[in-house]
């Protein structure tokens, strides 16, 4: 068996950097847009909106009933036929992989996220939402300076573990040709034949991170055990 070549990695580096740079910024950019899109679901299904509820119901289950593999693949390939057809255009519209794997991810944690968030402002007690009323603050102000800042704070743990599976599942963008870091390792292994270098790299590389991301996760528990138990 041949050792591992560490000069391999070395020469590899930049590009697998590149790649990581890629899959982070995707995942940051996921969560944000996700978080933005999920907090709308769940505040129209947790008070129920007319129209608006169901849909969002529907959205949620949908999304959180495919794949994300299946998703990418329908964004990528029907998306320009919808637009061909709402445009007019002769041929499809094509939206580009980039632009799919931002949109899609967002999309498709924006469910997750919204469950997420709905099983916390169900757990709000009752009695403060009472206290706006008799401040008459409004339905608006009540959610946004009262019930959900601690709403994000009570759930952020869960909203970081969360996000370590979507920054897992980023290396799926390789159906689109997109070279994250899984897909750059891939190309360096098959054009010098440093399958072992590469993949172990690879797997160490999402090891500490998830493990970092892990233990910001703990500390959030920790951070909000008094106020969960207050």
């Amino acid at each position: 068996m041949n050792s591992f070549d560490f000069g391999a990695v070395e020469r590899a580096a930049p590009y697998l950097l590149d790649g990581l740079g890629f899959s982070l910024q995707l995942t940051l950019s996921s969560f944000a847009g996700g978080l933005v899109l999920g907090v709308a679901l769940a505040l129209a299904r947790h008070l129920r909106v007319p129209l608006l509820a169901p849909l969002a119901t529907a959205y949620i289950t949908l999304m959180r009933a495919i794949p994300l593999i299946m998703v990418l693949f329908w964004f990528f390939f029907l998306v320009p036929m919808l637009l061909m057809w709402a445009t007019g255009a002769p041929r499809p519209v094509p939206v580009g992989p980039v632009y799919t794997a931002f949109i899609t991810f967002a999309m498709f944690e924006a469910a997750y996220y919204a469950e997420i968030i709905r099983a916390g402002l169900n757990a709000v007690p009752k009695g403060q939402y009472e206290a706006c009323r008799a401040l008459s603050m409004s339905t608006a102000k009540t959610y946004w300076l009262v019930i959900l800042p601690q709403v994000l704070r009570s759930v952020s743990p869960i909203l970081l573990t969360q996000t370590i599976i979507l920054f897992q599942d980023t290396s799926l963008v390789y159906v689109l040709s997109i070279t994250d870091m899984l897909g750059a390792a891939s190309k360096i292994a098959q054009r010098d034949s440093s399958l072992v270098e590469m993949y172990m790299t690879i797997a160490a590389t999402y090891l500490l991170i998830c493990v970092v991301a892990s233990q910001a996760v703990a500390y959030l528990r920790k951070r909000n055990a008094p106020a969960v138990h207050a």
